[in-house]
């Protein structure tokens, strides 16, 4: 079974090309413009084991703010497609992941409703040219569009790139987790409602 998406989205913002395919390599080919966001995404991909092709033109010499959430869109708008009804997924998953100083949990309910638990601070406004509040923008995009609840809570942490960097390593863990599926339920629709 293959479950992957194509999203194009263009605005007058962002012209974005991106392909996602939960059953991947933890590869791909990642070009947004933003060095720090291209390692970001990075990131999410080979710890959730993903397949992803970025291809974002968008109007960075005003800043990455637009090409941030648009990225977080379009990422959400591919994850709902690639899950259709959502038959037989493990549905929840979390993590507390260590990175050095860091230590962040986050958790992911594939529920059908949209939300973001976002208690986590950047002790830095810019990590090199990325205004680090984007990091927020990001994935309130994503939950909008992928229908999910979505949550970080910061234990510990000092260095603003070490916060950013274990919130994507666990996004894409929680992630990979709660799209595989469960082998006790294939083909089921993990909810007592019937629907996600």
């Amino acid at each position: 079974m293959t479950r992957a998406a194509e999203i194009k989205r263009d605005t007058k913002e962002t012209q974005i090309a991106l392909k996602l395919e939960l059953e991947g390599d933890g590869k791909g080919t990642i070009d947004t413009g933003c060095g720090f966001l291209n390692h970001m995404l990075e990131l999410f991909t080979r710890h959730g084991n993903f397949h992803l092709d970025v291809k974002c033109v968008g109007d960075v010499d005003v800043d990455y703010h637009h090409t941030t959430e648009d990225i977080g869109i379009a990422l959400g708008e591919a994850f709902m497609e690639a899950l259709g009804e959502r038959r037989g997924i493990y549905r929840y998953a979390d993590i507390t992941l260590p990175m050095d100083e860091v230590l962040m949990l986050c958790a992911v309910d594939i529920s059908g409703r949209s939300y973001l638990g976002f208690d986590v601070e950047m002790p830095q406004a810019k990590v090199g040219d990325f205004d680090t509040e984007l990091v927020k923008d990001f994935f309130l995009g994503f939950v909008r569009k992928a229908d999910v609840t979505l949550h970080f809570k910061e234990f510990a942490g000092e260095n603003t790139h070490h916060v950013i960097e274990a919130m994507f390593k666990a996004f894409g863990r929680v992630m990979d987790h709660a799209t595989a599926i469960d082998p006790q339920h294939e083909g089921e629709i993990p909810s007592t409602k019937g629907i996600l």
